[in-house]
């Protein structure tokens, strides 16, 4: 009976610290099947009400053995209530020189938590859609991959500072 007690406690607690987590106001996940299609935007909406708050912002993404390259080229569009597109290329290590995966994780599936936005506040009170897509090519080639192989999830996380 005691020891039915302590685990059920201990399970219990352990829950509510991995759920406790005080500064995230959005994070979700987009799934790919192998590979994340030049074609599949992955796309987030979410509404946001306070106009003076100060955010960090996040693109989680999470890959395996098969992601090839070194680093990561996406494009962010932002777009906000008011019809406002604002729209960032940003480029991302993803392996060290050995190219081993950056990232946190046990298995072949690392995480990577990249900066998308630093201490931003959202200008206006509504529905914000961020589509981010991958602009990965090969050195030397003008056209982009229509396959980026290794990406397994990219997700989208929104922290209050």
């Amino acid at each position: 009976m005691k020891n039915n007690f302590l685990i059920k406690s201990f399970f219990g607690l352990f829950f509510v610290l991995v759920s406790c987590d005080e500064k995230q106001v959005f994070d979700e996940y987009k799934e790919f099947d192998g590979a994340w299609k030049k074609n599949h935007k992955a796309s987030f909406t979410f509404e946001q009400k306070d106009t003076t708050g100060v955010y960090n912002l996040f693109l989680n993404i999470r890959n395996n053995n098969d992601y090839p390259y070194n680093n990561l080229f996406v494009i962010v569009s932002m777009n906000q209530p008011d019809g406002k597109v604002l729209v960032d290329t940003l480029e991302y290590d993803m392996a060290y020189d050995d190219g081993t995966l950056m990232g946190t994780g046990f298995s072949d599936i690392k995480e990577s938590k990249l900066w998308y936005k630093e201490n931003y506040s959202f200008p206006k009170a509504g529905k914000y859609t961020i589509d981010i897509e991958h602009a990965v090519r090969q050195t030397g080639r003008v056209k982009g991959l229509q396959d980026l192989p290794g990406v397994t999830e990219l997700g989208l996380r929104i922290e209050k500072r």
